[in-house]
Parts: structure tokens; sequence; C-alpha cells
């Protein structure tokens, strides 16, 4: 009779840890599924969003340090100022509100803060501001070029027409990694690989890109070219005996 009792108790058990483990089976397939059936989580997104990307062809000028500008008030004049400059560590000193951090702001977002800033004295204030001295439009050119250094910018400009004015390349040059770097933000520079050979030869400048105020280019050497072209004799008689007749 104890016998059979045990039984029962033993079969019981390993009924209910059967279910347990069917259950739990259950439970992580369906977490599998729906891992599976999710396209992308808020992390990745977040993370493909916060990835910086390369600027649009027109981008509006920042205020840097040295910069001036004149700031004038419509209905209240006597806040009026000008050539008001942009100290290096990017802030300037107003009448009436004393300092404010300005650098690295475009001209409409210096606006909005100045009237920000104002609005804590003035009511409603209507504010112009007119950028007096401010650091030409550039690019700089590096590498294998004939002229490296930093050259003004006068309207729209592309990358073989900067090459070009930078005195084309050098023999050493390699036309097919042309490498276009150009900052983001405080934080990150882009780094773009340009085949200039493969526009040259295909005679499609379609993709040659426009440069931005700022924009870097850097020619690399070709690797034949790190060969030079002409050597020192070395003394053969160190190598090999002499065969005088």
């Amino acid at each position: 009779m104890m016998t059979i009792r045990l039984a029962s108790v033993l079969r019981m058990l390993l009924v209910l840890l059967t279910a347990s483990v069917v259950c739990a089976a259950q439970t992580n397939t369906s977490a599998s599924s729906e891992a599976g059936t999710s396209t992308i989580s808020p992390e990745v997104t977040k993370q493909s969003t916060d990835r910086p990307q390369f600027q649009s062809r027109n981008p509006r000028y920042r205020i840097e340090a040295g910069d001036s500008f004149d700031l004038t008030f419509e209905l209240s004049p006597e806040f009026n100022q000008t050539a008001v400059s942009v100290q290096p560590d990017g802030f300037v000193t107003l009448r009436g509100v004393g300092d404010i951090k300005v650098g690295g702001q475009t001209v409409p977002e210096l606006t909005s803060t100045l009237r920000q800033a104002y609005g804590k004295i003035l009511n409603n204030p209507l504010i112009s501001v007119v950028l007096k001295e401010f650091e030409k439009p550039y690019f700089v050119a590096d590498g294998q070029v004939a002229k490296p250094g930093k050259y003004e910018m006068h309207g729209n400009m592309t990358v073989t027409q900067a090459i070009a004015i930078a005195g084309g390349f050098q023999s050493s040059a390699k036309h097919s990694q042309v490498v276009l770097f150009r900052r983001v933000d405080d934080q990150w520079t882009e780094a773009k690989l340009i085949d200039v050979k493969k526009m040259e030869n295909n005679r499609d400048l379609r993709e040659d890109p426009f440069l931005h105020p700022g924009d870097m280019l850097f020619v690399p050497k070709n690797i034949m070219s790190k060969i030079d072209r002409f050597l020192p004799n070395l003394s053969m008689g160190t190598y090999m005996p002499l065969q005088v007749p």
C-alpha cells in the first residue's frame, strides 16, 4: 500500500515538472518570436539618427571669434551698438544684458538669442543684426597638389575646380583616392573618398561634389611614387669580387 502511494506521488511530481518545462519553453518561444518580428529597436534607431551626416550644399555662415556685427533696435535706439566684436571664447559684451555666448550661431540664431536676452528688459524688442567683419569662405588643399595652401572661395566650386586652383595634381598623386574632409559639428568631421581619376576617365563630372566653406582636400601619395627615381650607386666591390684582367 505504501509503495502504491509513493508511486502516485512520484507520478504527480513528474507531471508538474513536465508542465513547468512546457510553459517555460512556450514563454521563450513567444519572446523569440516577438524579437524576430521587431524591425529596429529604439536604441538602434537613436544611434542611426545620432550619426552625423554630410551637410547641405548651402549652409549658413556661423559666427566665429574675431567676427564683428552691428546691432540695431528699431524702437529703442539707445541700445544700438556698432562693431560688436566676438571674443576668443565666443562671447560678446552687450549694453544692458552683459555677456552672451554667440559663437557658432548663424545670424538668424543670433537674432533670436538677442531677442530672448533683451526681452527681459524690453517689451518685444525689434532687433536687426548685420555682420561687418567675418572670415571669408575658403578651402584648404593639401598633399600631392602643386600649390598646397588655403584659398578663398568665390561662388560655387567643385572638388576638381579646387584641385585646379591649387595647381593640379603632382605626378606622385593618387587621383583615385582624394579625401574630402568636412566639419559636421564641434565633435564630428566627415571624410569622403572621391575617385577623381574615374570621373575624368569617364568624362562625367556629375558626381563632382561642391565644396563648402572650410572644407579640406587631401591628395595622398601614389604607392609607386614612393620609389625614388634616382638611387645612389652602391659600391659593387662590396658585394662581388672585381675581375682584374
